[in-house]
């Protein structure tokens, strides 16, 4: 009924720094400064996603580094000690890698980054090659949508439609993503329905009601 949300394929960045399972501990890092990224996905083969490098697997070793001795009794799992004394990306990569499907919407994306702690999700096709890669701020660009953007959407496909007889009257403005929906409408129970789906609309911040039943009985003031 509404416009199609955006997609990860959308947003994400298809050139991608990335490492094989062999990769020293110093070419990872410095892999890591000369591309500016936290995080690097590890493949083998053809390209397949086999697991992830971030700079949290890489400080332990860092960690042991500064006092040996302590280091062990504070690295109390045995993963971590490992990684303290891994020399590879296989030894040190988080697998298997959290990943995402450049076909996933926006929303699924931001829903597995929050589940799984990580601030960047390789970006696979049905084999599990590398596409690319997402990150939180690349989820975050929808927000820079434009205002009229946003409105002439809601108009179309949420207003038109829930409210056909009466579209005419309702007024939609929008201000830093903010959505204002004021007028008349024939049935205030619809309000919380299109507070629903204005909220769905990609870059949209917040929803705001003004909308009074034609009948003179008073709609939603912010569902």
């Amino acid at each position: 009924m509404y416009g199609t949300p955006h997609i990860v394929s959308d947003v994400m960045t298809q050139t991608v720094a990335a490492i094989g399972r062999r990769a020293a501990f110093k070419e990872i890092v410095q892999l890591m400064q000369d591309w500016r990224v936290s995080a690097l996905p590890v493949i083998e083969g053809e390209g397949r996603v086999i697991g992830v490098v971030s700079e949290a697997d890489l400080l332990p070793k860092e960690e042991l580094r500064d006092d040996p001795g302590a280091a062990y009794l504070q690295l109390r799992r045995p993963a971590d000690v490992a990684k303290a004394e891994g020399m590879t990306a296989g030894d040190l990569m988080s697998s298997p890698a959290l990943t995402v499907r450049a076909n996933a919407t926006i929303a699924e994306a931001a829903r597995l980054m929050a589940r799984g702690g990580v601030k960047r999700l390789p970006v696979v096709d049905e084999t599990g090659l590398l596409q690319g890669i997402v990150s939180r701020g690349d989820l975050l660009r929808v927000f820079l949508r434009g205002d009229e953007d946003i409105a002439e959407e809601v108009r179309r496909e949420i207003v038109s439609y829930l409210f056909p007889l009466s579209s005419a009257t309702v007024q939609v403005e929008v201000e830093d993503g903010v959505v204002t929906l004021t007028g008349h409408v024939p049935d205030s129970a619809l309000v919380p329905v299109a507070a629903r789906l204005v909220r769905a609309v990609e870059g949209v911040v917040d929803v705001r009601f003004d909308l009074v039943r034609d009948h003179g009985v008073s709609g939603a003031g912010r569902p």
